[in-house]
């Protein structure tokens, strides 16, 4: 997983990179490239756009969950039960955001192929930037294009 800080680039212009924070023990930035890396997961989905209809494509990228356990989240990964007070926060360069739990993307609760795209139809996201892809909804809201920034918070330990 990249660590750098310094912005990327090739000769086309910059990379795309987003941000891994919050609650975890390796925050990272990663690149399309850095997320090429990853084992590749391929889905098709076709879901509602309230703008412009059904949308089919084809994306491939890493799991979300593979990625996030890789920086350590702050939670004891023996006791299921630490891990479902995790949220995670997605925020997109348009300005869109989408909120996920822990237990969706957890093999041992709802286990949700949730990808980081690293490509759609075929075309690597470089300069636009990963995509959040949920092939599980059926509705397109929670798809986030050009992803900036990943979030993981764990801080709800206590319940006033």
């Amino acid at each position: 997983m990249s660590q750098s800080l310094a912005p990327a680039g090739t000769a086309a212009g910059p990379v795309a990179e987003l941000a891994l924070t919050g609650d975890l023990t390796r925050p990272a930035r990663l690149t399309v490239p850095d997320l090429l890396a990853w084992s590749q997961h391929r889905t098709d989905v076709s879901f509602e756009c309230a703008t412009s209809g059904v949308r089919h494509h084809r994306f491939t990228g890493p799991l979300l969950h593979d990625v996030l356990m890789a920086a350590q989240p702050a939670f004891d990964p023996a006791r299921r039960k630490d891990r479902l007070r995790f949220l995670i926060a997605v925020s997109g360069a348009d300005g869109h955001h989408a909120l996920l739990s822990w237990a969706e993307i957890d093999p041992d609760f709802g286990g949700a192929p949730v990808l980081l795209a690293a490509t759609i139809d075929g075309t690597p996201l470089d300069r636009a930037g990963p995509q959040l892809v949920l092939p599980q909804d059926r509705c397109g809201a929670r798809h986030i294009s050009g992803i900036q920034q990943i979030r993981v918070d764990g801080g709800y330990t206590t319940w006033a």
